[in-house]
Order: C-alpha cells, then sequence, then structure tokens
C-alpha cells in the first residue's frame, strides 16, 4: 500500500510538471510565434523624422509611386503582399525582406539603397507580417518558399534575362540565408545578408536566457516543449530552421554583415553562418553598430560593401 501511494505521488507530479511545461510552452508559443505588438522588440518605424540618418533615404521611398503585387503563399493559400518600384530598362531586381514583427514600409532606405545601384526593388509583406495574411511566424524557414515563388513572380515580369538579388535584414537575413539553399532559377545572382541568425532554435534559446534570465533548466525542457508545439502548428521544429544547414547547400556568392555590437542576434553567429557558405562569400562586422542598425550607423560604407561586392557578380 505504502509503494502504491508512492507512485502514485510520483504520477502526480510527472502530470503537474508536463501540464505545466505544456502550459509554458503554449505560452511562449504566442509570444514568439503569433503575430502581435511585442514588448521584447523595437519594431522600426514607419514613420519618416528628420534626425534619422536615413532620413532622405526614406523620405525617397515614399514619395515614389508603387506598383502593388499579389500572390499566393507557396502553403496555406494566403494572400501575399508587395511594393514594387521599377527602375526603367532595368534588368537587375533586388528582392528585399524585412524583420521580425516589421513590414516592407521599415526596408524603405534599403529599396532607396538598391534603386541608387539601378535595381528595381520588391518588397514583399512576409506571411503575417503588414498587409500579407498569415497566422503564425515561421522566423525564415516557411516564408523560404514564399520568396521562391516571389522570384518566380519576377523573373514573369522582367523577362528570362533578370538579374536577381535577395537581401534581408535580421528575420529577413535568416530568411535570405534559408532560401539560399533551395534549389533556385539561375537567374538569382547573389544574397546579402545583415544580421540573420544562425537556426530559429539557436535565437529562440538566446532570447529565452537573455530576456527572461532563463537558466539551463527549465531553458531546455521548456524550448524542446516549444518545438514540439510548432511542429504541430507551423510544420517544423525549431532546430530545423536552420540557416547553417541550408547555406551549406549554397554555392552562390553571398555578402554577410552584422554589428559588431549587436546583442538580440549575437555578433558570434555571423562566424558559423560565414564558414557554412560553399559560394564566393565576403564578411563585413559593422564597427558600433547593435541590432538592425549597420546601415544607420555607416551609411556611405554600407552602400560602398552592398556596391562593390554586387558589382563582381551582376553586370
Amino acid at each position: 500500500m505504502k509503494k502504491k501511494k508512492v507512485w502514485i505521488s510520483l504520477i502526480a507530479i510527472i502530470v503537474l510538471v508536463a501540464a505545466g511545461l505544456i502550459g509554458a510552452g503554449m505560452y511562449f508559443f504566442n509570444v514568439a510565434c503569433v503575430p502581435s505588438k511585442k514588448n521584447f522588440i523595437s519594431a522600426n518605424s514607419d514613420v519618416v523624422k528628420k534626425s534619422d540618418p536615413l532620413y532622405q533615404e526614406k523620405k525617397w521611398y515614399y514619395d515614389q509611386k508603387k506598383d502593388h503585387w499579389y500572390m499566393k503563399s507557396a502553403t496555406d493559400n494566403y494572400k501575399l503582399d508587395a511594393n514594387y518600384i521599377p527602375d526603367k530598362n532595368s534588368k537587375k531586381t533586388a528582392i528585399i525582406l524585412h524583420g521580425y514583427m516589421n513590414n516592407k514600409n521599415t526596408m524603405a532606405a534599403y529599396a532607396n539603397l538598391f534603386h541608387k545601384l539601378g535595381y528595381n526593388v520588391l518588397l514583399p509583406d512576409a506571411r503575417a507580417h503588414g498587409e500579407s495574411q498569415g497566422k503564425y511566424i515561421g522566423y525564415g524557414w516557411v516564408e523560404k518558399a514564399d520568396v521562391k515563388k516571389w522570384v518566380n513572380e519576377v523573373i514573369a515580369h522582367n523577362g528570362s534575362d533578370s538579374k536577381i538579388v535577395i537581401f534581408g535584414v535580421s528575420m529577413g537575413g535568416a530568411t535570405t540565408m534559408m532560401t539560399s539553399g533551395e534549389k533556385l532559377p539561375k537567374q538569382v545572382k547573389a544574397f546579402v545578408e545583415d544580421c540573420g541568425y544562425t537556426s530559429v532554435k539557436d535565437e529562440i534559446e538566446h532570447e529565452a536566457q537573455d530576456l527572461y534570465n532563463m537558466p539551463a533548466i527549465p531553458r531546455f525542457p521548456l524550448v524542446e516543449v516549444l518545438s514540439g508545439i510548432n511542429k504541430v502548428k507551423v510544420g517544423y521544429y525549431l532546430a530545423d530552421g536552420s540557416s547553417i544547414n541550408q547555406l551549406k547547400k549554397n554555392k552562390r556568392p553571398m555578402l554577410f554583415i552584422h554589428g559588431a555590437k549587436d546583442t538580440f542576434v549575437p555578433t558570434k553567429m555571423v562566424y558559423k553562418n560565414y564558414a557554412a557558405s560553399r559560394g564566393p562569400k565576403e564578411l563585413w562586422i559593422v564597427p558600433g553598430a547593435s541590432h538592425a542598425k549597420s546601415y544607420a550607423t555607416h551609411p556611405k560604407t554600407y552602400e560602398q560593401h552592398i556596391k562593390q561586392f554586387l558589382n563582381k557578380y551582376i553586370n
């Protein structure tokens, strides 16, 4: 009888612990993967202020006439939205990917940068962001298939002699790297990624520690529970969403950019990403730049790095 009571007590404890982990996992899934205003991230504003070091670049974007492009997502049949600004007679196009809980308009300055270099610019809203439909945030792993469809839209619009560069910042940078490992049309010539993470799991584990000061336990079981929930709801385990594994399949040129003072996506991640890529590559660690602030910190040098890199591969 005594042993039976002990076993019942143990089972009850296990059930309570499991229920607690699942409940906590659901809470963090909603925080991390369901679109909403996030207290832990400062989303880039689409309000143009004269004090902004990129004021002129952003103002240019808002002053431009934009074509609206729409397509269905690669999965789930969501309606996706994008802005397109053509450069007359150019066959070069930059697909510009925004970060977590941002939108196409927050990439205004980058649109100006590429347009000045002679590119048409296409700025999609990722699924569940901006004006695009979607239920969950895929951290680039789900969105990479949508980017591939946007590539095909560009080729259909601008012709088979199109020359395409895919560029992204933060989650957009990770999406760029994840897309690089896909089977892509020959018209995709190069990639530029700015402060993307090594994998979805790595980034979420980092934020669990950084934002919540969560020690190894319970961080380990909690992230694994969150990963299982993500598999059920979004379709992949967090570790599957690996920039590194995709880069190992990439043979196209890629420029890696990362702020030296990035603590949101730690600077150390870029060295692993850079080492993984199999194509021609360059790495620029931006002095004094925090997360997603490399362009604003050194505007002229940022432009020069991108121009010099792309001129080697896209004429």
